[in-house]
């Protein structure tokens, strides 16, 4: 009996169907440039908004906390696991994203698990936008709670589906900046109408932090309402250049969450050395850094603009629809030899036959590099 038989059956159907999907190995730090087989890329598709990853000032922090604390934290965050810099790190995001306490996990994924499940139960309603992040989906599938999808973005599906659901208690959760589109959550209207029908209203703020608002802030400050969403989301692993979750909230949600959240309960903590470099990213988070990536997303969109692409963004995220699964792939390949690392997103991080580039900017990239990838993608993406 051969008990691999249907796998390798499947693995042969996606590479048919253009699905199948590789890693390729970087030898060098994340940054605008990689080195990939012992040759250089500019690299257009990290989440690293930034540059902070390979950043001095960084990996001097990370280095003492290493010599300090050493290398992990020996047990889960509720036993051995919380240090000082747990704790610091903990308050800065709290300040950070003007909340009375913050709690991390140890990655997005596991917060927005970790929050969703222990926050809803049996008898409530989640409300979820249809392109939110696989976490928080798969977040809802794990709670007991009934799961309402509506329409990405429209507010006014999103009524009417509450009115459905009326005097019940649950949770309307949104990504803040969606990954695959780079599209910004209506937040004005998500909050009325959260307050209005009495639900908790969460963004996942993964995207938007150091990103969206003049100081990075996120989404809330983008909106100029600054603490009006209950539960704040987000991830370590992007412009702060480090790894981990956060969520920010009232001392009570916090709270609950640090006696609830099962992932952040039976997780052996960071380590100290990831804490210290998330402070140290944090630090980082300055003005002038989030007007550079402003101007370089408005740039590179502008140069997209004279090749004949119909695109803006407001995030740092900027897709090229493609379509064909198959052709995504051959154009990133393409794009590849030219020297740029771009990746071709397909099914099922987006619909069938909508697959796409997704070009992300970073604070560091250069108008001759951006200018290089725009004529590129007009030659091959027409």
């Amino acid at each position: 009996m051969d008990k691999t038989k249907r796998y390798s059956e499947q693995l042969k159907h996606l590479k048919d169907e253009s699905l199948y999907r590789t890693m390729h190995v970087i030898e060098s730090a994340q940054g605008s440039h990689i080195t990939i087989d012992g040759k250089e890329y500019v690299l257009f598709a990290s989440n690293s908004y930034l540059d902070l990853c390979n950043n001095e000032y960084v990996k001097e922090k990370t280095e003492t906390a290493l010599h300090t604390y050493g290398t992990g934290s020996g047990g889960s965050r509720l036993t051995t696991g919380t240090t000082a810099l747990h704790s610091e790190l903990e308050g800065r995001l709290a300040s950070f994203k003007k909340r009375e306490d913050a709690i991390v996990f140890n990655t997005g994924y596991m917060a927005n698990v970790g929050v969703i499940g222990s926050l809803t139960a049996k008898g409530d309603v989640i409300f979820s936008d249809e392109l939110n992040h696989a976490s928080i989906i798969d977040g809802c599938r794990l709670s007991k709670a009934e799961v309402v999808k509506y329409r990405h973005n429209d507010m006014e599906d999103l009524e009417e589906k509450l009115k459905l659901h009326k005097g019940k208690n649950g949770l309307i959760v949104s990504d803040g900046v969606f990954s695959m589109d780079g599209d910004i959550v209506n937040l004005p209207k998500l909050v009325r109408l959260a307050n209005e029908y009495g639900m908790l209203s969460m963004i996942d703020e993964a995207h938007a932090t150091g990103v969206l608002g003049a100081n990075g802030y996120g989404t809330e400050e983008y909106y100029g309402m600054e603490g009006v969403t209950d539960i704040v989301m987000g991830t370590l692993s992007k412009a702060v250049g480090s790894e981990g979750g956060f969520v920010c909230a009232d001392g009570t949600i916090v709270n609950y969450l640090r006696n609830k959240a099962r992932s952040f309960i039976f997780s052996t903590a960071l380590s100290p050395v990831t804490i210290a470099s998330a402070i140290a990213g944090l630090e980082c988070i300055t003005a002038d850094r989030v007007a550079a990536l402003r101007n370089n997303v408005q740039y590179f969109c502008d140069r997209l603009h004279a090749e004949g692409f119909d695109v803006q963004s407001d995030s740092a995220i900027i897709p090229v629809i493609v379509g064909d699964e198959q052709k995504a792939l051959a154009i990133s390949a393409k794009l590849m030899e030219h020297g740029y690392y771009i990746s071709a997103i397909r099914y099922p991080t987006v619909k069938k036959n909508s697959a796409r580039l997704r070009i992300t900017l970073m604070s560091s990239h250069t108008k001759e590099e951006m200018d290089g990838l725009a004529g590129l993608i007009g030659r091959y993406c027409k």
